[in-house]
């Protein structure tokens, strides 16, 4: 079992930066894709951001391309979400998520969330 734990949420104004950080308890991400995704009450999960598990190959959303950057450390024990020029409808509980081997379907572990709320 893989538990993931984000942080780095908050209250930012528009325009503003945040970096979120997905860190997997008592191991690394070595071998796994890691996605980020955000979720609005009343509405469906969204993807944000994917790292292939290789490393090799990042993929985002086309709302946040250009503004957010996936990214992780050299040990690959922590994922990161670079948020710029954040929107008023980027605030949203963002997961991140993580699959062992396979940059196809479903993820297989989830985070809590953190949540991301920016004013206008």
């Amino acid at each position: 079992q893989v538990q993931l734990v984000e942080s780095g949420g908050g209250l930012v104004q528009a325009g503003g930066s945040l970096r979120l950080s997905c860190a997997a308890s008592g191991r690394t991400f070595i071998d796994y894709a890691v996605g980020w995704f955000r979720q609005v009450p009343g509405k469906e999960r969204e993807f944000v951001a994917g790292i292939s598990w290789t490393g090799s190959a990042t993929y985002y959303a086309d709302s946040v391309k250009g503004r957010f950057v996936i990214s992780t450390d050299n040990v690959r024990d922590t994922v990161f979400l670079q948020m710029d020029s954040l929107k008023p409808e980027d605030t949203a509980v963002y997961y991140c998520a993580s699959r062992w081997r396979s940059d196809y379907g479903t993820y297989d572990y989830w985070g809590q969330g953190t949540q991301v709320t920016v004013s206008s």
